[in-house]
């Protein structure tokens, strides 16, 4: 491992989350206006209390928009990281890039599986999120799974 490796801190990492949050957000919500738009028209004349079909056609669009919400933030993170610039919009602007341990670019295998293992970071109030407030090398449980780091450029 290259200890000359600057590691991006816990607040580096909390706003440029922030920043690729408000970007996937605002770029969800305008892709997903024409679904809900068509769920929308569809309640129309339906008394919800009484019709299973308009119960079922919440949920359908509630599924879709979680399924849709995950594959465009999958693509987003692991397209960006594994990409020449290794990192998100967030990352880009506060100078950070996520490498593999030795600092070297990372494959969109290898962002995917970290992308993946942001559930497990997620997981138990965010405990695998706030490892990177106290690991030595400033990693969260995802980088520890995935093998990576984010460091400052």
């Amino acid at each position: 491992m290259n200890n000359t490796l600057r590691y991006a801190g816990f607040w580096q990492r909390v706003v440029a989350h922030l920043i690729d949050s408000l970007l996937t957000g605002t770029l969800l919500f305008i892709l997903l206006l024409p679904l809900w738009g068509v769920i929308g028209v569809g309640f129309i004349g339906f008394d919800f209390q009484d019709s299973p079909a308009g119960i079922l056609l919440i949920v359908l669009g509630c599924i879709a928009g979680m399924v849709f919400g995950f594959f465009t933030r999958w693509l987003y993170y692991a397209i960006m990281e594994s990409s020449s610039q290794q990192a998100t919009v967030g990352k880009i602007v506060l100078r950070l890039k996520v490498t593999d341990l030795r600092g070297e670019r990372i494959t969109f295998a290898r962002a995917s599986g970290r992308y993946c293992g942001r559930i497990l970071s997620g997981m138990f109030l965010g405990i695998g999120y706030l490892m990177a407030a106290f690991t030595q090398q400033k990693q969260t449980l995802h980088d520890i799974v995935a093998g990576t780091l984010v460091i400052e450029k």
